[in-house]
């Protein structure tokens, strides 16, 4: 057995920043993350030996079944999102860092409602496909007072959420014609290249935002919340070293690795590491302000759900249809409630 660890790790400008601290490994997948998961899912069902994973807390659950219970020290990290990466009472990841999305604007003063952004003529970007897009469709829903679970149970098809998708169309239509197709790195190019007015952007986009120069200002995310969540690691039951996957786990969260990991503008998950950031500038000191109160009083986060990705499949998959113009916006929420009811007795 090769004596170097096997890791599979979500890629993108966003979070490439911090593997060079990874060492001699093998990665054996590194891709965006629904390509990830699917990838993962294939190697591990034939048990693929994959010895540290790159999650994301609400994927763990759909993972258990090929995933460890973890028993790392985690005092070093903040305890709600530490929550988030259990599931029935076992630790199946631990955090790496916390996903809120900030408003970035070319204009000083963007709506602070979907209502206003609706009624302006600011051109929004947002994610057009995948995890991006029912993201933003479960902000909308909840920002009109909506719910799509109670509890575990789906109650998708509402007014809130057909308004919220009517909302989605009418924002994709004076946008470029190909949003459709966007996933986030398309997102952050659009905005920075000018396509865009004014887009949402996880934390691990300010890197860019910094180097391009272009003068955007940051806000809170219209509505004041933002779907959320804690990319993680974990070590698959697979791994043929389990004992150098926990060594490296451990070495990830710890205060010099979230360090590194903050200096592509994430929020690392490590308490110590993300209050000792010092901004760059007024425009950095607003943006962690930003970030800062969105944590604290604006994260929406989904239920665990060991079959959420295929809620999250056939959600997005019907938006991105109505986005198209291949159907009326107003049957959607059926066709989702429909998948999802389907997909959780499953």
């Amino acid at each position: 057995m090769s004596d170097r660890l096997r890791v599979a790790l979500v890629g993108g400008p966003m979070y490439d920043h911090l593997y060079p601290v990874l060492g001699d490994v093998e990665v054996v997948v590194h891709a965006d993350h629904p390509s990830l998961n699917r990838a993962v899912a294939e190697l591990l069902a034939t048990g693929e030996r994959i010895d540290v994973l790159s999650t994301h807390s609400k994927y763990a659950p759909s993972q258990r079944r090929w995933l460890s219970p973890l028993d790392l020290d985690t005092s070093a990290l903040a305890p709600a999102a530490v929550e988030l990466c259990r599931f029935d009472g076992d630790l199946l990841s631990v955090p790496r860092c916390i996903d809120v999305r900030v408003l970035w604007s070319a204009r000083p003063d963007p709506p602070a409602s979907w209502d206003d952004l609706v009624a302006g003529d600011l051109v929004f970007g947002f994610p057009g496909r995948e995890s991006g897009l029912f993201g933003t469709f479960f902000e909308l829903v909840v920002s009109r007072g909506g719910r799509l679970f109670d509890g575990t149970r789906p109650v998708i098809d509402s007014p809130e959420a057909r308004w919220a998708v009517r909302t989605l169309c009418t924002l994709a239509s004076r946008a470029p014609a190909d949003l459709p197709d966007w996933h986030y790195d398309e997102v952050d190019a659009a905005l920075l290249a000018g396509r865009v007015d004014a887009a949402g952007a996880w934390p691990g986009g300010y890197g860019a935002i910094r180097r391009s120069g272009q003068p955007l200002t940051p806000h809170r995310y219209p509505g004041g919340i933002s779907y959320a969540g804690c990319h993680s690691w974990a070590i698959p039951r697979t791994a043929g070293d389990p004992d150098g996957a926990r060594a490296l786990v451990a070495r990830l969260i710890d205060a010099e690795a979230a360090a590194l990991d903050a200096t592509g503008g994430t929020v690392p998950a490590h308490v110590e590491a993300f209050a000792a950031v010092v901004p760059d500038d007024e425009i950095d000191e607003r943006r962690l302000a930003v970030l800062r109160e969105t944590i604290a009083t604006g994260m929406l986060t989904y239920p665990p759900l060991e079959r959420f990705p295929a809620v999250e499949d056939a959600g997005w998959q019907a938006i991105n249809e109505a986005l198209r113009g291949d159907v009326e916006p107003d049957a959607v929420p059926a066709r989702i409630q429909l998948a999802a009811e389907r997909a959780l007795r499953a």
